[in-house]
């Protein structure tokens, strides 16, 4: 992969898509994220969930952890409760110092055969669970289209995989990070080192800053919040699906501004029963194939203490 110094940008608007797959191949084939502009998404909806998210992190910790996620992964998640075990950019030994919400697909009643199958766990906020619908609506949306230009960027001769996106497996989560003082110890991060683990992430930032991604040099890039723009970023399940040619990135979270961060991240996966291997037209295949759930329960196993089994859960400090 070659070294960069910047994060390049893709103006979606009504260009042909194949257009944007040469751009999307460019930019996803190095750096592995980008700020994507012209995309659709109405700035008062935007801002309108930000408004949502300083809603319920203003709200009593009491309140909060009466919907704390569940084994379904939705619901509060109090900060210090989840820890990127699973790194091998860092070694990391304290949690992310984060809290979030977690919204998922809406399932109204939940399918004891599918992973992750639910409802969702809603605060009694006027408007909370309408404005974040809506967004999820759009973001859907918006995430079928990227993921048909990343197939294309790819060179995926068969976009019969879009299929999987018919019930697609969506994360919407509210981040709130802290201020870390100044004098926090080097491994003590809001989001420690790591890769996003499924397709595409489309993230939402406030202007507060904090967000790096990591060259193949090992330097950290600073991110900044532009004004209309998402930062868009590829996970390691498209990055086996196209067969490496589309890079998933290392970045963290690093809040020293003294002052709250918030930040929206989008996250649109297939659904869980997909089998994800190297895509016909991508060359002879680098990564032997997995189920997608399989690979989630492992990760949120790892990494949450409401999905670890009960008995590790007892003996965790």
């Amino acid at each position: 992969m070659s070294e960069f110094t910047h994060i390049p940008t893709i103006a979606l608007g009504t260009r042909p898509d194949a257009e944007i797959a040469a751009e999307f191949r460019a930019a996803y084939g190095s750096t592995g994220f980008g700020y994507v502009t012209d995309h659709g998404i109405d700035t008062t909806l935007t801002e309108a969930l930000f408004e949502a998210s300083r809603r319920f992190h203003a709200l009593p910790l009491a309140t909060k952890m009466a919907i704390a996620v569940d084994r379904s992964h939705r619901g509060y998640i109090p900060i210090n409760s989840s820890t990127d075990v699973n790194s091998t950019l860092a070694t990391v030994t304290k949690p992310n110092q984060s809290a979030s919400f977690m919204m998922m697909r809406e399932d109204a009643v939940a399918d004891p055969d599918e992973y992750l199958s639910g409802p969702n766990r809603w605060p009694d906020l006027e408007g909370f669970r309408d404005t974040l619908e809506r967004y999820s609506a759009a973001m859907s949306a918006l995430g079928r289209r990227l993921m048909a230009i990343a197939l294309d960027a790819a060179g995926v001769s068969d976009p019969s995989i879009l299929s999987a996106f018919d019930r697609p497996t969506l994360w919407l989560r509210l981040l709130h990070y802290p201020p870390q003082p100044p004098a926090s110890p080097d491994d003590l991060y809001g989001s420690a080192p790591h890769t996003d683990f499924g397709c595409l992430t489309l993230l939402a930032q406030d202007g507060v800053g904090g967000l790096q991604v990591r060259t193949p040099a090992g330097h950290w890039v600073d991110v900044p919040h532009r004004p209309g723009a998402l930062v868009v970023n590829v996970g390691d399940m498209l990055h086996r699906m196209s067969n490496g040619r589309l890079r998933s990135t290392p970045h963290r979270v690093i809040n020293t501004s003294g002052r709250e961060r918030f930040s929206c991240p989008f996250f649109y996966d297939p659904h869980v029963s997909t089998v994800i291997e190297p895509l016909p037209g991508t060359g002879a295949p680098k990564y032997p194939p997995l189920v997608f759930g399989d690979f989630l329960r492992s990760e949120l196993e790892a990494a949450y203490d409401a999905h670890k089994p009960a008995c590790a859960a007892a003996n965790s400090p």
